[in-house]
């Protein structure tokens, strides 16, 4: 396949729909070194019935509806508009309270009015979630680390910068301990992230643009012919993802 014929069907590949937070697509086109722990694992050994439960940042609440938590008994924010309108149509009809966050992190919810809050690779603020929390209620959070795909942005993306500085493990423990929070539970991993193919790889980054900022297949295009070049002398195009957890518990 010539360049020109190259470049237009790669740019079929990046206006592909994409709602909630699935990736499907990707099946098959990419292997993701597993964590050492498993997210949901955690939360359902904390998790129990009678609890009201606040999940942030809850995507297209696909995660959320795998606990099958008392609907009335759930709350969920989002702030990314057309998650949000999803949500309304999906939970809010089965008794699921559904709010919007904007990037401020500042909830419009009762405070001291959840027995657990949990967070999968959504911002929060620190001070927010102790508030909404009763005393003894638990925050469990999985975040991405600033060091998160930096490979392959780098090559990607000339003179990149990333949005998100020094947000580590240490970084998050620390805040969560100055708004009295104990540590239970706390790891940190950087996990390989493998593509198999071209496809998977731009329908990946046109996801998370926050990592990928302004990409696009036509002026991004020699850079991609150099990934290319990559999975046909390796069999794959090498990236790494950075991941920690915290599960803490309110102290007072």
């Amino acid at each position: 396949m010539d360049k020109e014929l190259l470049r237009r069907y790669w740019q079929t590949i990046e206006q592909k729909r994409f709602i909630g937070w699935d990736f499907s697509y990707m099946k098959d086109r990419w292997d993701i070194e597993p964590l050492p722990w498993e997210y949901s694992k955690i939360v359902r050994d904390y998790l129990s019935r009678e609890m009201n439960l606040l999940d942030m940042g809850t995507g297209g609440g696909e995660l959320l509806q795998t606990f099958e938590h008392p609907y009335e008994r759930t709350t969920v924010t989002e702030g990314w508009l057309p998650n949000f309108k999803l949500l309304k149509e999906r939970l809010e009809p089965k008794g699921v309270n559904v709010t919007f966050v904007n990037e401020s992190d500042q909830l419009s919810l009762s405070s001291e009015s959840f027995d657990i809050a949990i967070n999968s690779h959504a911002s929060y603020d620190p001070k927010e979630v102790r508030r909404v929390l009763k005393n003894q209620g638990v925050f469990i959070t999985q975040q991405v680390g600033d060091q998160n795909g930096r490979i392959l942005a780098e090559q990607l993306i000339p003179n990149v910068r990333s949005k998100y500085t020094e947000w580590s493990l240490k970084n998050a423990q620390q805040a969560l301990i100055e708004e009295s929070f104990d540590i239970l539970f706390a790891k940190e991993y950087f996990p390989y992230q493998h593509f198999f193919d071209m496809e998977g790889l731009i329908y990946y980054v046109k996801r998370i643009p926050w990592e990928y900022p302004d990409f696009q297949v036509h002026t991004h295009f020699e850079q991609l012919i150099d990934r290319q070049n990559e999975l046909l002398q390796k069999g794959y195009i090498h990236n790494n993802q950075h991941r920690f957890m915290i599960v803490c518990k309110v102290s007072k």
